[in-house]
């Protein structure tokens, strides 16, 4: 239903899990896709993947928290492909901690890369989008978007202020063409997080999920490519939860 053909991608962060799944459904759809990290090894087997799936890319390594490396990633990508239709933010870190325990360092340095880091994105590729009249941006938020999680009020900061800049940029960037949309995943199981899972914090995300099962990444990668197809032109400042009922439940038993 949704062609990216002819449409050039950039994903922050697409080189393993959420971010991996979401850059191989846009090549599936059609698009030239560029899936950039820290990982030269990562970045390498997902532009394998998107090469056999028949589509363009490059390998460029990428740090979020370094805006010359995110520009070089822009400009080597407009070079190759002369456009740059769709930007994903999927780039984030977290770490549990007592709040009262929590030092500066560590909350500066989780803003600085999932919400200054999305931010960065923002500015670089937006700029083009804008001046090219067409757009279309979807950052990665957080269940913890809307509801708090224990012990990690950093990461729940960050990813409530990543929805409220996906808002203020729809708002700004909507006369130029440029959605800005975000999802929300729900419980998605990755190597990050398999052991977390296993504990009775997990028994307790499963318990709380109506459809009684944890999502998979290619759930998420469908909604991603919803919003960046052209069909979801009048969808922009917009924060879909692909959660299994979670953030409707109440009590469940």
């Amino acid at each position: 239903m949704f062609d990216l053909s002819g449409r050039c991608a950039v994903v922050v962060g697409g080189t393993a899990g959420i971010g991996r799944a979401i850059a191989i459904a846009l090549a599936r759809a059609g698009a030239d896709v560029v899936a950039t990290s820290r990982s030269a090894e990562n970045i390498a087997s997902t532009a394998h993947q998107i090469e056999r799936i028949g589509r363009r890319t490059l390998s460029i390594v990428s740090d979020v928290a370094d805006r010359d490396s995110l520009q070089r990633v822009h400009d080597q990508t407009l070079l190759e492909f002369g456009h740059i239709d769709i930007l994903v933010n999927s780039a984030g870190i977290t770490k549990r901690v007592a709040t009262l325990e929590c030092p500066t360092e560590l909350w500066q340095r989780i803003m600085n890369v999932n919400l200054n880091g999305t931010l960065r994105a923002c500015q670089i590729f937006g700029k083009t989008m804008i001046e090219a009249g067409y757009g279309r941006i979807v950052n990665i938020a957080s269940l913890s978007t809307f509801v708090a999680f224990h012990e990690v009020a950093p990461y729940g900061a960050s990813k409530a202020a990543v929805g409220a800049l996906t808002k203020s940029l729809a708002v700004e960037w909507a006369p130029y063409g440029v959605t800005v949309n975000a999802i929300a995943p729900g419980i998605i199981p990755t190597k990050l997080n398999k052991k977390l899972l296993e504990t009775e914090r997990g028994h307790e995300l499963l318990m709380r999920t109506p459809m009684a099962r944890y999502g998979n990444a290619d759930e998420v990668a469908t909604a991603a490519v919803y919003f960046a197809a052209p069909e979801s032109g009048f969808n922009t400042g917009q924060i879909l939860a692909v959660d299994g009922g979670y953030l409707a439940s109440g009590v469940n038993q």
